[in-house]
Parts: C-alpha cells; sequence; structure tokens
C-alpha cells in the first residue's frame, strides 16, 4: 500500500478514545492546561482539511506554518496531510524580506500564522499574490479573540462543521516540506515523500520487539497500537519548525501517541520539568547542551523537587551534546535513554550515539546506520580505519531533492555507481569497527596552513573546562594562516577569561595546529533559540572584535 500520514492518522483515529490525549499544551509553569483527545484531533483537523479544499486548494498546494509551539501546529500538520496539501515549516525568527522569500519560493497558497503575527502577515500580504486564505491562531489565552479582517479564524474553523473523514485516495509520494537555512546561501525546501519518512522512521515497526514484522497496512499499524497498554508523550522543548522536533513528534504520533508543547517562549527549565512532571512525559526532544545544561542546572540545584521518573528517553540532533551532561542527568534518572542522533533535513537515520546506565559511546562516535557509507569529495568510498576523512552518505529512503532548485539537488542527492545518495556535507572518519567519528559540516570546515580543521572538536575540549559554558569556533582571515582558528566562548557565571589558560587546555587534548590562535568573550548569543550554531554571527564578532 502506499504511506501517507493521513490515512495513518485516520486509522489509529479509528482504535483510539476520549481517554488516548493526542495533544497536550500546558499552562504556564508547567501548571495545568488544554488536552485533545485522539477523537476530537480527527475532528479538527478533518475540518481543516475542508476548509481547505474549500477555499480552492488542490492536492500538492503549499501551507505555510508560521507559528511557535502548540496543538495549532500539529493539526495543521496532519491537517495538511489529509487533504493531500505540502507542509511548509516558517521559522518564525524571520523578519520581513525573510518570511517573504519562504512563502514566495514555496508558492504557498494558505498561511496559518498565530496572532502574535498579525503585523508581519499584514506588511506582507500585498506581496504575495498566490496566498487563497490567511487563518490566524488567536491566542490559547482568548481563544475567541477577535482575528485581522482579512482572516479567517483557526479556532472557529476547527470548532464545527462537517467533521467526518475527507473522501479522498492519498498517496505515498504527497510531499512534507522542511525549509533548512543551512550556513549558506537562502533557505531550501527539502521535499520529503510521505512514504520515505515513514520508511525512514522504521515503518512502523516496534523499538521494543525487533522481532515483530513490519506492518502492512494503515489498519495493521493501527490495529497493533489498539492492542499496546502503552503509548508514549513527547515534550517538544526545541520548535517544532525544526526536524529534530517536528520529526520526534511525528514519531510518536505515529506509535498513537501525544505531543505536549509549553506556552514559554524561551527555555525554562523549570516550567519544562514541572511539564514532565504534571503529564507524565515519557520522551523530550532537545537540542545539544544548550538545552540541557539549563535542564540539568535545574535538577542540580533543586534537588528532590521535579519528579521525572516517567521520562525514558531523550533525543537530540543536530549539535554536539557533551558526556559530562549526559552523565549529569543520569544521576537524576537512572532509566533514562539519551539517543544523541547524527542526522539531517536531508536525511534520516545517519548514526546514533546512545548513553544509558549500562554505558555511553564517546564523544562524537556515532553507530552507522545500515544504508551509510562514507566518501571522499570525489566520490570514493572511505575505507574503514584509514583515517581518511570524507563525507557521511545515506541511501534508501531519502528527499526527493531541494524544491525548484536542481542543481544544489543533484550536488547534495547524487547517484554513486547507480545508488542515489543524501550527503549534507558532514565530514566524519569511519573506525576499523565501523563506528564515525564526527568532525563536522563542511561549510565551516577551517583551512588553516593547509590544515583542514573541524570546530566541533575544538569546542567539545573547550566546553569541558570548568570556566566554559558554551563555545564556538572558527576561522577567520589571517595572511599567515590562511584562516586563523578562533575561539569564542561564553563564560560560566562570575568566571573570567585566561586566556593562556584556555589554550593551554586544548593543547593537552589536540594537535598544537587545532589551538585556538585567539580566544575571546562572546557578547551575543552563540546559538540560535534552536540550540544550533551561528556560525555566520559569531564569525562577524570575532573579524570585528579582533580587528578593534
Amino acid at each position: 500500500m502506499a504511506w501517507n500520514y493521513g490515512d495513518i492518522y485516520t486509522a489509529i483515529g479509528a482504535v483510539s478514545t476520549e481517554d488516548h490525549p493526542a495533544l497536550i499544551h500546558s499552562g504556564p509553569n508547567g501548571s495545568e492546561g488544554i488536552t485533545i483527545s485522539w477523537p476530537a484531533f480527527m475532528s479538527r483537523t478533518n475540518r481543516l482539511a475542508r476548509f481547505l479544499q474549500n477555499a480552492g486548494l488542490k492536492p500538492d498546494a503549499k501551507v505555510a506554518h508560521y507559528m511557535r509551539n502548540g496543538p495549532s501546529y500539529i493539526e495543521s500538520m496532519v491537517g495538511s496531510f489529509k487533504g493531500r496539501f505540502v507542509h511548509v515549516n516558517v521559522n518564525f525568527r524571520y523578519l520581513d524580506d525573510e518570511l517573504h522569500y519562504i512563502f514566495d519560493n514555496s508558492d504557498s497558497e494558505a498561511i496559518i500564522f498565530s496572532a502574535e503575527f498579525r503585523e508581519q502577515a499584514t506588511k506582507l500580504r500585498e506581496r504575495l499574490p498566490k496566498v487563497k486564505v490567511w487563518i490566524e491562531v488567536p491566542p490559547t489565552e482568548e481563544p475567541d479573540a477577535a482575528v485581522a479582517d482579512y482572516a479567517v479564524s483557526f479556532n472557529e474553523i476547527v470548532a464545527s462543521g462537517d467533521d467526518s473523514n475527507i473522501d479522498i485516495e492519498r498517496r505515498g509520494d504527497d510531499l512534507l516540506f522542511i525549509y533548512t537555512g543551512g550556513t549558506t546561501g537562502m533557505p531550501k525546501g527539502v521535499m520529503w515523500e510521505h512514504e520515505a519518512i515513514w520508511a525512514a522512521g522504521g515503518g512502523g515497526a516496534s523499538p521494543s520487539h525487533p522481532e515483530q514484522k513490519r506492518p502492512a497496512t494503515a489498519e495493521e499499524h493501527a490495529e497493533r497500537i489498539g492492542k499496546s497498554p502503552f503509548r508514549p508523550r513527547i515534550l517538544a522543548a526545541c520548535p517544532l519548525m525544526h526536524g529534530t522536533a517536528m520529526l520526534s513528534a511525528l514519531g510518536v504520533l505515529n506509535s498513537g501517541g501525544c505531543v505536549v508543547t509549553v506556552p514559554e517562549h524561551s527555555l525554562d527549565s523549570e516550567a519544562l520539568w514541572n511539564t514532565v512532571e504534571r503529564y507524565r512525559v515519557t520522551n523530550m526532544a532537545i537540542v545539544g547542551d544548550a538545552f540541557a545544561k539549563p535542564l540539568l542546572k535545574e535538577l542540580d540545584e533543586n534537588p528532590g523537587r521535579h519528579d521525572i521518573s516517567s521520562l525514558r528517553n531523550m533525543l537530540s540532533s543536530g549539535v554536539m551534546w557533551s558526556p559530562e551532561v549526559k552523565n549529569g542527568l543520569l544521576q537524576h534518572n537512572k532509566n533514562l535513554v539519551m539517543l544523541d542522533s547524527f542526522g539531517a533535513s536531508e536525511a534520516i537515520g545517519f548514526g546514533v550515539a546512545k548513553t544509558s546506565k549500562n554505558g555511553a559511546s564517546k564523544p562524537a562516535k556515532f553507530q552507522i546506520g545500515a544504508s551509510c557509507k562514507v566518501f571522499t569529495e570525489d566520490h570514493k568510498e572511505v575505507e574503514p580505519g584509514s583515517g581518511t576523512p570524507g563525507f557521511i552518505a545515506r541511501n534508501g529512503p531519502i528527499p526527493v531533492g531541494y524544491y525548484k532548485d536542481p542543481k544544489k539537488s543533484a550536488e547534495t542527492f547524487p547517484t554513486i555507481d547507480g545508488v542515489r545518495y543524501s550527503i549534507p556535507g558532514d565530514w566524519c572518519t569511519v573506525e576499523k569497527d565501523g563506528t564515525l567519528t564526527l568532525l563536522g559540516r563542511g561549510s565551516v570546515c577551517i583551512n588553516s596552513g593547509g590544515e583542514k580543521i573541524y570546530p566541533e572538536e575544538i569546542e567539545e575540549v573547550l566546553k569541558i573546562h570548568p570556566s566554559i559554558d558554551d563555545s564556538l569556533v572558527v576561522g577567520i582571515p589571517d595572511e599567515k594562516w590562511g584562516q586563523a582558528v578562533t575561539g569564542i566562548v561564553k563564560l560560566v557565571g562570575g568566571q573570567s577569561l585566561d586566556e593562556h589558560e584556555l589554550r593551554e587546555h586544548v593543547r593537552k587534548h589536540l594537535s598544537a595546529y587545532k589551538i585556538p590562535k585567539r580566544i575571546i568573550v562572546a557578547e551575543a548569543p552563540l546559538r540560535a533559540a534552536n540550540g544550533k550554531a551561528d556560525y555566520k554571527t559569531a564569525t562577524n564578532f570575532a573579524i570585528s572584535t579582533l580587528d578593534s
């Protein structure tokens, strides 16, 4: 059969009751919030899909999601699936021209936006003639608030009207877009087919029962869920607009589970742990140390305050997650399993590093996926144990390419020896035992004195120094070296910079040519709110600071 998320969730809804929550949005600081059951979730998403159809959208029409985390994001996504419309994620931190680029480049015909972004939406209306309908999501605390005069209320759409299943034949090659900023150029829309995401995520196989065959139909998959006493609950701590939380949330919904969100706009560790405790959250999606460190600090400073015993899995993807922080979290929950996933918007399942009470993978080392290989720049396969760096590549269920960018698609998704691969640009080496040692993204690789230097391994060494809270490493133009390795650090509160001591600290762990020529203190955040490194801003800051 053709696997489509609209069909999958419709089938799961049929075996779910009012006792099965699909979406939970907590109140402030983890207080009692809103719960939407699976039957209500199905009704609301059916109404949204039918409304979009009646607004003139045809299959393959693009629907932009301009919202922070909340039930409306997931409902808009699943409603799009049901109507065979294409989900388009939008970074809510973008400004006018950046937003216009995403809406225009994606050919969005519907834009669903939160009330807090009404000013930006209003500014852009006249510049977006392709948009057929604007849907505004009122604030959670004012569900009946009036919306813009050119928009329709999301709450009114999903609350009443025909909620029967959509009579439509869906396809496995229906698309979902993930716009990714990358490190260079304009954001690109990664085109995923439903069937490919489903297969890359395990195809319905049970992690707890690996001997169980993959289901043959959505109904068989749903039947298994209906018989299971356990349904997971995931707290999306990072933004759903990014791949880490988005795909993790879809994975939990695939199990008939529940996506939990919080109203806080910035990372609030106390609120997150309160939400875990109140709603007995089993899974949490984060982005590396930017999230894990504050979460650990809250637990360390308030021993016994939070009951996090329900939490079974913590997943991070996209950045390094230091072993010291993982071990610290284990002290508060011995049954926690931490999964450091090596993937990208362009591919899922390159590798995983697992940490639990039974042991841990070494920093930056990942067990390579079964469908992965490592190639040199000229597409020669790297021999395990050779020490030769190469690009990690994955075959099998991968994206179609980038939307409206055939040149970049051909570069990132090449065919090698008759097999099509996804090669997002992450450098690594392959050990004799087949494990990967991650070196970093090629676009931020530093070329200093003829040596290729990967920032992330230096960053990890800097971060284990007791005075350092976070670090980024960049290359800045240098007459002698071509690029000079430069560290930008965020200090632990009350600490001062001792540049010589930090350089000597790096010398104890890495080759001399990797030691930063200079180390400076950050005067602005090193990372975006999603936890990912902002190398462009860091580089500009380093250049301006050292030139002054």
